[in-house]
């Protein structure tokens, strides 16, 4: 049976999520790492040099704002309400635009295309890749990048898998997350008609951790 999106009961979700990191946003200072851990990994150059970005799934929107600081042109979307009147005044003033909409509905209703388009443990864990990722290759100009990291699938827990909001009590709000191995998400955007496929887990800094997933591939 294929997962059971609900618009609503996702964005209560993230919503809840943005009031608990109110304090990030209007606390924190810019930054861009495709990690959960600090000062490890790849930085900006995983995105070549763009001159336009999108970032789906922006949440606290510290990676948009670093980009739009460095002159980028920088777009992010996210579900929440919330999280988008928290950034906008955030980082608003940095030049970064925060637009409040449903990814895959943005993709397909806007023309706009972009240099880049990524995601930090954001959009690309939470939406179903085969809607995903032919709305993010027609958004992206020629020789454009899309880049996303998360957390690499469990071992043979591959797919859609429901995630309830704030543990098991209380109202049922959920969403989804989806995880796959590398090979499998190398196949999906090759099958998409996206060239120069890059995918692989990064090793966290302490042995025993868990790693990062890292995905980068081109439009051509």
């Amino acid at each position: 049976m294929p997962a059971q999106h609900d618009v609503d009961s996702e964005r209560e979700v993230w919503d809840t999520y943005a009031e608990s990191t109110a304090k990030d946003v209007f606390g924190s200072d810019p930054l861009f790492r495709w990690t959960q851990y600090g000062d490890h990994g790849p930085g900006t150059e995983l995105l070549g040099s763009p001159e336009s970005v999108l970032e789906i799934g922006c949440g606290t929107g510290r990676m948009l704002a670093y980009l739009a600081r460095q002159g980028v042109k920088a777009t992010g979307v996210d579900l929440s309400p919330v999280m988008v009147k928290n950034t906008s005044e955030r980082w608003g003033p940095l030049g970064a635009r925060f637009v409040c909409a449903e990814v895959l509905e943005y993709l397909n209703d806007h023309t706009e295309t972009y240099d880049a388009v990524y995601s930090i443990f954001g959009a690309a864990w939470f939406s179903d890749p085969k809607r995903l990722l032919p709305l993010v290759h027609a958004r992206l100009n020629a020789g454009g990048r899309f880049v996303f990291s998360q957390p690499p699938a469990i071992p043979g827990a591959y797919g859609p898998q429901g995630m309830y909001k704030g543990g098991f009590a209380g109202k049922a709000t959920y969403t989804y997350r989806y995880s796959y191995t590398p090979r499998k998400w190398s196949s999906l955007l090759a099958k998409t008609g996206f060239t120069d496929v890059h995918a692989s887990v990064l090793d966290a800094p302490t042995p025993g951790h868990i790693g990062t997933l890292i995905v980068r591939a081109t439009r051509c």
